[in-house]
């Protein structure tokens, strides 16, 4: 394949974009006074003239420049990039290791017909190479080709890469937008709203008469709290509809492609192949309208990162839960979850837990009538320890685990639950952790972490506050599976030159061990397409841990049926 250049019009839109901010500097100090010209009269105007020619020209050289030596091309096994004005830089990226190739586009970029692709690859924390800009037309071409090597695929008699079968598995229509910025709220903005008018409030309590600053107080919490909650929602709803605007997700061959967004227009690709974890999200409002988020997880990139603090794309940004579920049946046939729920003495720890949020806000609350004077009921925030019991009762519910035969699935959270649903032969390691009121309790929390990027956050799989003697059950059932799972899933990748290994790292100190899976990482495996035409994909009733409850002297009835 011959040497391509990016597209021309790339010079003139990055003159403009880089120049524009510096231009638009200049402009503010000229006229806030920021500095005055040595010159005088005619001659001051003209030297401005001369010195802003003379900042375009240079501008316009570089970016032509940048633009002459900027070269690339794939072929059969890697996409190579020659870069660079001063200094020259030659990259060779290996087919394999490119995870997706994304394509962007803001408004200006669509109205002359360009776009940016962005290389990602797998362990990358950032974008492994760009190209900044070729024409939509060769961006989709490149999207196409890569995927075509990647598969293996031929050309036709015609020269053209033959396209696997399309198909269309999820459209976001105009009800279903409004549904998703309805339930969208941006949790950063009463942060913000309270920052800068806490300042403003101190500073008229001040001018008060004594007596009146408490009431003011009380009264502008109030209401900060009450703007709070509509800035969240309305930012909330404003970003959702601009991401998410004429989504579409479409099936094609072993890749998922989508597009989205309003003023900047995403066109990418989730590889099959390539994904760690799925995540069904919701929330009690979610829940109550019946509607459900997938998040898709790929070993060491998710779409859309540099976005998101997640790092994961919304496969589906919202839709019915049903649909949600079969489409994860669709994408990882799972069966049907039975989940394990944790023993229910649980329910003391969080409770525990509450009480003490409980107790901390009312010991403030005194110490703040003891210096400012009593202006609040400092045994207010008490009449919440019933509430504290609700709230425990739920958020064990809202937990458990389920081992199924080729997929381990976990459930956590009440206000944001997520069930995380991971192949076994994805898990990189296994980690059993114990903390000293756990153990007072007699419980561990085993977490399944994969080569996707939301392991650096701590948002893993986890089976959290089980019963000790479970977690080394689990943990010993995770091993064995990881090495059948492995092994059934390197026979199915003849010719591919990777060896896998499974090795257990055990560790006795503080109660920790690991199951840890080396080589590769499977980050570039070829998924098995082993069940499209599964059941579909109805979630289980969640089961107690009774039988642990009994071991610890808890006087519920065992339930253990299906263990």
């Amino acid at each position: 394949m011959a040497v391509q250049r990016l597209s021309p019009l790339s010079v003139p839109y990055r003159v403009l974009q880089r120049g524009g901010s510096i231009v638009a500097a200049l402009a503010f100090t000229l006229a806030t006074g920021g500095f005055s010209l040595p010159f005088v009269g005619i001659a001051g105007p003209l030297v401005l003239v001369g010195l802003a020619s003379l900042v375009a020209i240079l501008f316009v050289a570089y970016e032509y420049a940048y633009f002459r030596r900027f070269a690339y091309e794939l072929t059969a096994d890697t996409f190579d990039i020659e870069s660079g004005v001063f200094a020259r830089r030659n990259r060779e990226i290996p087919l394999r290791r490119i995870q997706n190739v994304d394509i962007s586009r803001n408004v200006v970029q669509r109205a002359v017909g360009i776009a940016a692709v962005s290389f990602e690859t797998a362990g990358g924390g950032e974008t492994e190479a760009s190209l900044r800009f070729v024409s939509f037309e060769e961006a989709k071409r490149l999207q196409r080709e890569l995927g075509r090597l990647k598969r293996g695929a031929s050309l036709d008699a015609e020269g053209e890469s033959t396209e696997p079968d399309a198909r269309v598995l999820f459209e976001l229509d105009r009800r279903e937008l409004a549904i998703l910025g309805a339930l969208s709220f941006d949790f950063r903005v009463p942060g913000i709203l309270f920052v800068f008018f806490s300042g403003a409030l101190t500073f008229v309590t001040s001018y008060l008469p004594e007596g009146l600053g408490p009431l003011l107080v009380v009264v502008g919490v109030s209401v900060l709290l009450a703007l709070g909650v509509l800035a969240s929602w309305v930012a909330g709803a404003a970003v959702a509809v601009v991401n998410y605007y004429d989504f579409r997700l479409v099936r094609s061959g072993d890749e998922l492609q989508y597009q989205r967004g309003l003023l900047q227009r995403y066109d990418g690709s989730i590889p099959f192949d390539k994904v760690q974890t799925l995540t069904i999200a919701d929330n009690p409002l979610k829940r109550w309208a019946g509607y459900a988020t997938l998040l898709v997880e790929t070993a060491g990139y998710a779409p859309g990162q540099g976005d998101s603090s997640r790092g994961s794309e919304a496969a589906v940004p919202v839709a019915r839960r049903e649909r949600i579920e079969r489409l994860v049946e669709d994408i990882e046939p799972v069966g049907t979850p039975d989940f394990r729920r944790p023993p229910k003495r649980t329910r003391r720890r969080y409770f525990g837990r509450y009480c003490i949020v409980i107790g901390a806000a009312a010991a403030a609350l005194y110490g703040a009538n003891a210096v400012f004077g009593p202006f609040l009921a400092w045994y207010a925030p008490l009449a919440l320890l019933p509430v504290a019991g609700i709230a425990a009762h739920y958020k064990w519910k809202h937990r458990g685990y389920w081992l199924g035969e080729n997929h381990v699935v976990t459930r956590n959270g009440v206000l944001k639950r997520e069930t995380k649903v991971v192949p076994y032969y994805r898990i990189q390691t296994v980690i059993d952790t114990r903390t000293i009121f756990q153990r007072r309790l007699g419980l561990a929390s085993v977490t399944v972490d994969t080569a996707g990027s939301l392991s650096i956050g701590g948002q893993d799989a986890a089976a959290v506050d089980i019963d000790a003697d479970d977690a080394d059950g689990l943990r010993a059932e995770l091993e064995s599976r990881l090495r059948t799972a492995v092994a059934a899933h390197r026979q199915g990748r003849v010719g591919m030159g990777v060896e896998d290994e499974v090795d257990v790292v055990a560790s006795t100190d503080e109660g920790d061990a690991e199951v840890t899976s080396t080589g590769e990482g499977d980050s570039g495996d070829e998924a098995t397409e082993d069940g499209d035409d599964a059941d579909p994909f109805v979630w289980g009733e969640t089961r107690d841990d009774a039988a642990a409850d009994t071991r610890r002297g808890d006087d519920e009835s065992p339930n253990d049926a299906g263990r």
